[in-house]
């Protein structure tokens, strides 16, 4: 089982080049008897493993804003907000997780291979602001 981190596919692609790559990297690694296991959360519940469907709502809601760029430190928050409602395809709020959270999920999970679109970094002005990616840390 390989883990995927799910912000490039909400976040880092405009639909349907997001979706479109998605599948190509699941093919890929099926193809090499791997089982891709993209992580996100999902109304609160985090989720390793989405099937299609899912995989395709979370590609269409980084436009909608129904998804937020997810990193470790956001986990929580996110759990905290567990809907206990059936939400209809159009009100799935998502977090898409960063390489720090698909890395912290995946470990709970006992995954300990994972891919992703990269990494972030130390943001412009990061000496003042200390805005540095939780992925680095």
């Amino acid at each position: 089982v390989v883990a995927l981190e799910s912000t490039i596919v909400a976040h880092g692609m405009p639909y349907p080049q997001n979706i479109e790559l998605a599948k190509e990297v699941s093919s890929i690694l099926r193809e090499r008897g791997v089982i891709p296991a993209t992580i996100a959360v999902k109304d609160g519940i985090f989720r390793v493993g989405l099937e299609q469907d899912e995989l395709e709502n979370l590609a269409k809601a980084g436009e909608e804003n129904r998804a937020i760029k997810c990193s470790s430190r956001d986990l929580p928050l996110l759990a905290s907000n567990i809907t206990t409602q059936q939400s209809s395809d159009e009100t799935v709020q998502w977090g898409a997780t960063t390489v720090a959270a698909t890395m912290r999920l995946a470990h709970a999970a006992n995954i300990n291979t994972f891919v992703t679109g990269g990494t972030g970094g130390v943001h412009r002005g990061g000496e003042l602001s200390l805005d540095i990616s939780t992925d680095l840390i």
